[in-house]
């Protein structure tokens, strides 16, 4: 087999000072591969890290950002065999680059992503999250493993990942008009398709967040938005519920364990998780003004709001 082409594609939005942490682990590291950011517009010093690490810019309007539309211009622009995404917080580590390139000589692989460790400053909850979700052993995912696995079949993460780009033009890329999950939604396509996914725990990055209550509640009211839309991808890989337990249980031993206190933040952070998705699975019932309001993702209401629905 021929050796495969790889670029790297990172969007940025006023990455501040973790972006130049990034920026500059990935230039270290990386003396291969071409890296292409996608800056939406920053006001910070994003553009002139991204071109002072000798990374290829490309500006768009912050009124043009979107989830999937975005990184489907990374693909275009990339012009590679594999794309390989970072996001602007996601610090690399030695040999992650390659590890997460050889998932692809697998020729049914479709996607990848790599294990996220948390961040140096990550509380025990945020920890727990990334242990929990990525763990040491590597594994495949397909249509094989639904029965198995369920909805965590189709989990991706584009923290860290990587597209087949000859696979990723078949199935039409990333959806334009979806809040959040793009690479859930490709991961699902993929599968129905045929295709496989590689979990690669070897390649690894740091990225984790200190969310809040209230951090917890949006973002998982958006999931529940992109869950209520793409309820297909629930009919055919099930739903969260069994995975939720597991995670909560995981969770507890996790904190008796390593911070107690953490407990009752815990306790009102996953309420704050399920009172968000369950709202979230019927925002079609409430006034846009009203969504935008309890969304992490505020931008993507105003497409909803003047009507304005992108083709897939």
């Amino acid at each position: 087999m021929c050796e495969l082409k790889i670029g790297l594609a990172i969007p940025t939005y006023n990455g501040g000072a973790i972006w130049k942490e990034s920026a500059e682990k990935i230039s270290s590291i990386n003396n291969k591969y071409p890296v292409l950011v996608i800056d939406s517009s920053s006001s910070d010093e994003s553009v002139h890290i991204a071109l002072k690490n000798g990374f290829v810019v490309k500006k768009i309007l912050s009124s043009d950002f979107n989830h999937g539309g975005t990184r489907n211009l990374c693909v275009e622009e990339c012009n590679t065999d594999v794309v390989i995404f970072f996001t602007q917080d996601a610090i690399p580590t030695e040999g992650c680059i390659e590890r997460i390139a050889d998932a692809f000589k697998d020729s049914n692989v479709a996607c990848a992503y790599g294990r996220q460790l948390p961040h140096v400053d990550a509380n025990a909850i945020a920890a727990h999250a990334r242990h929990y979700n990525y763990p040491q052993k590597s594994h495949i995912s397909n249509s094989a493993t639904i029965e198995k696995m369920g909805i965590k079949t189709v989990f991706m993460s584009n923290s860290f990942s990587a597209y087949r780009v000859s696979i990723f033009k078949e199935l039409e890329g990333f959806p334009v008009d979806t809040i959040l999950c793009e690479d859930m939604y490709f991961a699902a396509k993929a599968v129905i398709a045929g295709y496989s996914i590689a979990y690669v725990a070897d390649a690894k990055v740091h990225h984790s967040h200190n969310y809040t209550m209230r951090d917890e509640f949006t973002r998982y009211f958006d999931i529940g938005v992109f869950h209520s839309d793409e309820s297909w991808i629930r009919k055919k890989f099930g739903g969260a519920g069994g995975e939720g337990k597991k995670f909560l249980i995981s969770e507890l031993r996790y904190l008796l364990k390593n911070n107690p206190k953490l407990l009752f933040n815990a306790c009102i952070n996953n309420f704050s998780k399920i009172v968000g998705y369950k709202i979230g699975l019927k925002y079609k019932k409430l006034p846009i003004n009203f969504c935008k309001k309890l969304s992490m993702h505020k931008k993507y209401w105003d497409s909803k709001k003047n009507g304005i629905s992108n083709p897939r």
